[in-house]
This record gives structure tokens, sequence and C-alpha cells, in this order.
């Protein structure tokens, strides 16, 4: 995601022609777009946008499941 940012201000300053952007080549410019969709085919086809996600949801279920705990008056576990 902070390199669609970058390809995106890359973009705006080269458009705009400020600061030293302006002298560079459109190919430097667009090479992050490149890039992040190297890295986007990458992270789908190994499963880590998947495994992350997972994590997320497994997180948020044990930060809801401690709550409930601390509600009831019930210390929640450590991690092991």
């Amino acid at each position: 995601m902070y390199l669609l940012g970058l390809a995106l201000v890359l973009t705006l300053l080269k458009y705009l022609e400020i600061g030293p952007v302006a002298n560079w080549s459109w190919w430097w410019v667009l090479a992050p777009y490149g890039v992040t969709a190297l890295w986007w085919a990458w992270a789908d086809s190994t499963g880590y946008t998947k495994r992350k996600a997972m994590e997320k949801i497994e997180q948020r279920k044990q930060d809801r499941i401690n709550k409930h705990k601390d509600a009831l008056g019930m210390r929640p576990r450590k991690p092991r």
C-alpha cells in the first residue's frame, strides 16, 4: 500500500512539474506502479494476504473473549 501511495505522489509531482521529479523520466515515475503490481501478485499467490487476514480475525476474536472475561471478573489467560 505504501508503494501505491508513493506512486501516486510521484505521478502528481511529475504531472504538476513540482521539484526535482519534474526532470525525471516517466519510466522512473511509473516504476512504483509495476513494483506494486508485482508485490500484490506475490502476496496473493503465496497466501500472505489471506494469512494476515486470518491473523487479524483471530486477534479480534481473542480480544473479544478477553473483554468478556474481564467483564465477568475472570482474569484472561496469559499466552503460553
